[in-house]
C-alpha cells in the first residue's frame, strides 16, 4: 500500500498554485518531470505538487528524477525506497561527474559545470521518457540572491525565469517555488521529517562562497526593513518574463 504525501502547510501550497497558475506552468495532460536532489526544497516541492494534483482541475503526470554525481559525501540513495513507497515513478541516474570535472572542466568553477552535466542528463531523461515539463526547486531566496550577484559581480539585471522552453523548444522549464520563502521548505521539511539527504560537496563548501554572503546580507537587510523580500519580488518581475496566463492552468484553492 502506497505512503500518502504530507499535506503542505496552506500558506506553502497556496504559494505554489499561485505561482503556477500566474505562469501556466502545468497544463492539462502535462506529464511533469521533478528534478529532486533529496534537500528540503525539492522534497517540499515533490509533497506540494502531490497535494495540488489531487485538488487541481486540471490531470497530469509527476515523476522525479534525482542525478548521483557520486560524490563521497552524497548519497542520495535512500530516496529510492521512499518514492517506491509514495508510489512516484523514479528514475535515479548516476554518473561520475566528480571524476569527470577535473578532466573536462575549462574555466568553470566545480559547481557551475555539475549544475550544467545535471541539468543535461535531466533534459535526456525528460526526453527519453515523454516528460515535457521539467520542475525545478529553486525559491524566492534564491532567485533574491541570483538577482544581487548578476547586479554587483555582472552588472547585469538578471535572476532565474520562473517559467521558460529549453534551447531545444521540447522541454517546458518550470520553478514553482518563486513565491516560496526558503523559511517555509525548512519549516515543512522540519516538522514533516521529511527524509532529507545532505549534500555536502566540499568543493562547494570548503570556502565561504558569494551566495551565502548574499544570503547574508539579505537577512541583515531583512531585519531592518521586513517587506524587502515582498520589494524585491516586484522589482524580479519582469525578469522573471511572466507571461500572460495561458488556458488550462491552476492556481490554489
Amino acid at each position: 500500500m502506497a505512503m500518502a504525501p504530507v499535506k503542505p502547510p496552506r500558506p506553502l501550497a497556496m504559494a505554489v498554485g499561485r505561482a503556477i497558475g500566474d505562469y501556466a506552468m502545468i497544463r492539462d495532460g502535462d506529464r511533469v518531470l521533478l528534478g529532486l536532489s533529496g534537500g528540503k526544497d525539492s522534497l517540499s516541492l515533490l509533497h506540494v505538487l502531490l497535494h495540488l494534483r489531487a485538488k487541481a482541475p486540471i490531470g497530469f503526470d509527476l515523476a522525479a528524477c534525482t542525478v548521483d554525481p557520486q560524490s563521497p559525501d552524497y548519497d542520495p540513495s535512500p530516496l529510492k525506497p521512499y518514492l517506491a513507497a509514495l508510489g512516484v515513478d523514479y528514475h535515479y541516474e548516476r554518473q561520475p561527474i566528480v571524476e569527470e570535472a577535473a578532466e573536462h572542466m575549462q574555466g568553470d568553477s566545480f559547481c557551475a559545470y555539475c549544475s550544467r552535466m545535471r541539468r543535461g542528463i535531466l533534459y535526456r531523461v525528460a526526453r527519453e521518457n515523454g516528460y515535457n515539463v521539467l520542475a525545478l526547486a529553486q525559491h524566492l531566496d534564491d532567485l533574491a540572491e541570483t538577482f544581487l550577484m548578476s547586479a554587483f559581480f555582472g552588472g547585469k539585471l538578471r535572476t532565474m525565469r520562473a517559467c521558460y522552453l529549453n534551447d531545444a523548444g521540447d522541454v517546458r522549464v518550470i520553478r514553482p517555488l518563486v513565491y516560496v520563502r526558503e523559511r517555509q521548505t525548512r519549516d515543512f521539511a522540519r516538522r514533516a521529517a521529511l527524509p532529507l539527504v545532505q549534500e555536502n560537496c566540499p568543493a562547494c563548501f570548503a570556502v565561504p562562497m558569494q551566495r551565502q554572503r548574499m544570503k547574508a546580507l539579505l537577512a541583515e537587510q531583512e531585519r531592518q526593513h521586513p517587506r524587502l523580500f515582498a520589494n524585491l519580488l516586484a522589482a524580479m518581475r519582469p525578469l522573471m518574463q511572466a507571461k500572460p496566463k495561458e488556458p488550462g492552468g491552476f492556481g490554489a484553492g
